[in-house]
């Protein structure tokens, strides 16, 4: 990759990283007046319509065949099932803690994608996991003081899961531009979503409070188009599993944001757990001779994604 196409993916995954950091607080306070998956279903339903007029205005064309197959897939992995698991367990569980476990995602990445023979096994990548996970845990130190309910938790780690795979699966299809890859998926995840919120009996009606409308539309705009796009470009330059380490970054930005709008409590091990998930992020995201395509995997063009050898 260039250098130029280096630094272009760095700015888009650090403010990526930051502008997500509201995500989970804007979760929480959807939450308060919309049930989970209607609040969810909503949100990309609204960001989906944003991504089709950017579509329109730019002059992209909807992908076709595998690309749109690839397109339709990542949605509703990365947006439906993830999100449907990870509005549940935000119900319950403050988001600095909920960010906490979102960020076993580049771990979760990795070993996903050494098993589908996408990446290699790097002590690195590996080492730098472990750092920032840890760091995230000192942070808010939730693992250890908070009373946390199973179901909730088993969600968010099953919404993590569907992070990883998601962030893999797009890399099989034939590369799309970031805006209609979103376009499609954010579609595909509201067509699952709605449904889905109809099925299980939840009550659907648009918000009455500002402040439930104040933190939708940051999650729609913000947290939804301008996020993901910035997500969906990295992911066209660096791998899964590197490109993974925004769900580390987030939380630090999602416990100061979380202890200012949610009484979320700060601790004194904010300073060395951020110092530690820094450091995961640069042994493991940022450190030159990073991630590198097992065998048998060749580029396209320049910034593509690997293409196998048949």
């Amino acid at each position: 990759m260039s250098l130029s196409g280096e630094r272009a993916a760095l700015g888009a995954f650090v403010t990526g990283s930051v502008l997500a950091g509201g995500n989970a607080v804007g979760v929480r306070f959807s939450n308060r007046e919309l049930a989970p998956l209607w609040g969810a279903g909503l949100r990309f339903l609204l960001a989906a319509a944003l991504l089709v007029a950017a579509m329109v205005a730019l002059g992209l064309t909807l992908p076709r065949g595998r690309a749109l197959a690839g397109a339709s897939l990542y949605g509703a992995l990365n947006f439906g099932l993830a999100f449907a698991l990870a509005y549940y367990g935000f119900v319950r569980i403050q988001a600095g803690l909920g960010q906490t476990l979102l960020a076993l995602v580049p771990l979760l990445t990795l070993l996903l994608a050494v098993f589908q023979r996408q990446e290699r096994l790097r002590v690195g990548a590996i080492a730098g996991a472990v750092l920032a996970v840890a760091g995230i845990g000192v942070l808010s130190r939730a693992p250890l003081q908070e009373a946390v309910p199973l179901l909730s938790l088993l969600a968010l780690l099953g919404s993590a899961v569907c992070f990883a795979q998601a962030a893999i699966l797009v890399r099989h299809f034939p590369p799309v531009h970031p805006v209609a890859t979103n376009a499609v998926g954010m579609t595909s995840a509201a067509l699952l979503l709605i449904p889905g919120a109809v099925l299980f009996g939840e009550p659907i009606a648009l918000p009455r409070r500002v402040e439930t409308w104040l933190a939708l539309s940051y999650l729609i705009v913000v947290g939804s188009v301008v996020v993901f796009v910035l997500y969906v470009f990295v992911l066209r330059h660096w791998t899964a599993s590197r490109a993974a380490y925004t769900f580390v970054l987030v939380p630090v930005v999602t416990v100061v944001l979380s202890a200012w709008l949610d009484d979320e409590p700060i601790r004194a091990g904010l300073l060395l757990g951020g110092s530690l998930v820094l450091a995961g992020v640069y042994v493991g995201a940022l450190r030159r001779g990073g991630s590198r395509p097992p065998p048998g995997t060749r580029p396209t063009i320049e910034g593509s994604l690997p293409v196998e050898r048949r």
